[in-house]
């Protein structure tokens, strides 16, 4: 997988086109899986990294000032010198004729390169489950992807439903993962943070068992998951090891994300929640 994100860096560098599902292909991946691990160890959505790369590069050319800002622009790829302008202004902050006459401001994306640094982290508690296909059900809704802290929109997705909605809830669950569940369906690839995904406040059941017409549902076919056990401090320490899967686990064993959702059970929880045993479930595939 580090090689098939060098090759990908490369591949932005040197061509006008970047065909993510093609180099996957090649690497014997998915671009599912690829797009999900770059945007999880650069910090950025590929998309937002190959926008910073182009940019960087046609800043050069502005401020060389050897070519007019037409001709830069076409060749970074715009039909016009007022597309170039937006997209330069979204990066740098100026425009292009202010950053010609001024030298600057300047933002520049560095290349990347990705490399696989053991450093003796503490072991991950994982397990590999085969389920069969199952139904979440509960009470959805369209979030923006918050990478760290409490999402506040989910906080008042979960605050809006009475308490014995989720005595209710427990009450219809019936297979695993146990108790009620924290789901995120129609994840972006890219995992940009401010996209959207869709939340559901729910629980597990069995595709046979009989559920409220006012619920929502996840038809969830069947497959592996690979099952991370954490422990602490509540969300820090499990956002730490979902970040963990794509710097550490992912790497290092013969596993693959494919599409579909992920899922967070909480097994015992402290009365003010700040303290936390979970569960995060993700859906994977043989690499």
């Amino acid at each position: 997988m580090i090689s098939a994100l060098n090759r990908l860096v490369d591949v932005v560098e040197d061509a006008d086109e970047v065909d993510v599902s093609a180099l996957a292909r090649e690497f014997g991946t998915t671009e599912y899986h690829l797009r999900r691990m770059f945007s999880s160890l650069a910090g950025m959505p590929l998309s937002e990294y190959v926008r910073r790369r182009r940019m960087t590069l046609a800043a050069a050319d502005v401020v060389r000032g050897v070519d007019d800002l037409l001709s830069i622009a076409v060749r970074h790829g715009y039909g016009s010198t007022e597309a170039f302008g937006r997209a330069f202004r979204g990066v740098h902050g100026a425009n292009p004729g202010d950053v010609r006459r001024d030298g600057g401001p300047l933002r520049t994306q560095p290349r990347l390169r990705f490399r696989l640094s053991v450093e003796g982290s503490i072991p991950m508690d994982t397990r590999i489950v085969d389920r069969p296909a199952f139904r979440l059900v509960g009470h959805a809704t369209r979030v923006p992807l918050i990478h760290h802290g409490v999402n506040p929109h989910i906080q008042e997705h979960i605050a809006g439903l009475p308490a014995e909605e989720h005595e209710r809830l427990k009450a219809i669950g019936d297979t695993e993962p146990p108790g009620l569940l924290q789901v995120c369906d129609d994840l972006d690839p890219d995992s940009a943070e401010g996209s959207e995904l869709t939340y559901l406040h729910g629980v597990a059941v069995t595709r046979d068992t009989a559920t409220p017409d006012d619920l929502d549902a996840i038809e969830v076919p069947a497959g592996r998951w690979a099952v991370f056990r954490t422990d602490g401090p509540y969300p820090q320490t499990l956002q730490t090891t979902w970040a963990a899967t794509a710097t550490d686990w992912f790497p290092s064993n013969p596993w693959r994300l494919r599409p579909g959702p992920s899922m967070v059970a909480i097994l015992h929880r402290t009365p003010d929640f700040t303290t936390a045993t979970c569960e995060l479930w993700l859906p994977v595939e043989p690499a």
